[in-house]
């Protein structure tokens, strides 16, 4: 069986655009169905037994289960995402793949086809081995990370795993805490008159401007009353505000997003809360991520730190959270800085791709 290339099978990887359909994708044809179904033959011809599993429409997961010499193993998966955010606003090809100066430049080559390529890699470098390691092994390319988790909330039903890798780049060390999120949207309603008399109307831009004040007031320093000993303290940003119609009408509408950034151990609810009692006046919706924690005493964290893959927290979020909280052991590696994920000249240096192969094919190897 011919072992992949790590570097050829992300360029062809970047070639298959898999944008998340949400918000301004910046194709016509969003979604993950053709990286899926090149995946599912790529896994296959590896010896794995696979099954493309529809989450939304036309958007699949691919499930790959490696051959085991016996039932009964704890199940170990490998679990990159294949959707990349909008490719709006980019300086290069987003689906070039070009190879220049070490690097390979497009979208998804650091988030997260990169880790995805050096874990395919790797495992195609062993097909003699994987059926007798300690583990059984699988393989899933998430779909619907960048928005909603959707494949990773729909796999971990599916299936019982006894320990999680999400593909992320996190140059090759091993997090195994991160922030969670809660995404809220603040709306104001007001009342519409012409703005040269404008005290005969409502002003909901006014509604929202001032809520915003009072809701950092209240929020920021209650979020910095507890510390996480990894990833600091829970944080606030006002990412938009949108709201009016034209210059001289007085604003009946005004919507407002935050992003909040929330440690493990904190409960989203209890945040909601003092947001809605600062702005009993608005609207408030919500949407969150769970936060990561995985005990770094785990032996297979210990494992992988064992062969460089320090510990680490992170302030971003990912599938893993989904995994962890339903109880299984999980950690996000691969791979490439998230410094470049979601750039505009997204790339990741073929030294550290090469470098992620090697480092889970010795993972993978150590597994007996």
């Amino acid at each position: 069986m011919k072992h992949l290339n790590p570097v050829r099978l992300l360029q062809e990887l970047i070639r298959i655009p898999s944008v998340n359909p949400e918000g301004e994708p910046g194709v016509a044809n969003p979604g993950e169905g053709d990286i899926a179904d090149a995946l599912g033959k790529v896994l296959g011809d590896l010896g794995a037994e696979i099954s493309l599993r529809e989450v939304l429409p036309g958007r699949p997961n691919v499930v790959a289960r490696f051959p085991s010499d016996r039932e009964g193993k704890p199940r170990l998966l490998f679990a990159p995402h294949t959707d990349t955010v909008s490719v709006v606003g980019m300086t290069i090809d987003p689906f070039g793949g070009e190879l220049k100066e070490g690097k390979i430049w497009g979208r998804g080559a650091s988030d997260t086809k990169g880790p995805m390529a050096a874990m395919i890699a790797a495992l195609s470098r062993l097909p003699e081995k994987i059926p007798t390691l300690g583990y059984e092994i699988w393989f899933s390319g998430l779909m619907g990370e960048e928005s909603g988790q959707f494949g990773a909330k729909a796999l971990a039903e599916e299936e019982p795993f006894d320990f999680v890798i999400a593909g992320e780049p996190t140059d090759l060390k091993t997090v195994h805490a991160h922030k969670g999120s809660l995404w809220v949207t603040l709306t104001a309603r007001g009342k519409a008159v012409h703005a040269s008399a404008p005290e005969r109307g409502e002003n909901a831009i006014y509604k929202i401007s001032s809520a915003i004040e009072r809701i950092r007031e209240s929020l920021l320093p209650d979020l910095s009353k507890t510390i996480h000993p990894l990833l600091g303290n829970s944080t606030l940003s006002v990412g938009t505000v949108h709201g009016g119609s034209k210059t001289n009408i007085v604003p009946d509408h005004c919507e407002a997003t935050l992003d909040i950034r929330v440690i493990p151990g904190e409960d989203p609810q209890r945040i909601i809360n003092l947001i809605r009692q600062a702005s009993p006046e608005l609207e408030v919706v919500h949407l969150g991520s769970a936060p990561l924690f995985t005990n770094p005493d785990h032996p297979l964290i210990a494992k992988l730190s064992s062969l460089g893959a320090t510990p680490i927290g992170a302030p971003w979020f990912c599938d893993a959270a989904v995994f962890a909280a339903r109880g299984v052991p999980s950690i996000a590696l691969g791979p490439g800085s998230i410094s470049q994920a979601h750039t505009a000249d997204e790339w990741i240096a073929c030294d550290d791709l090469e470098s992620g192969a090697d480092f889970f094919e010795c993972f993978l190897r150590s597994l007996d």
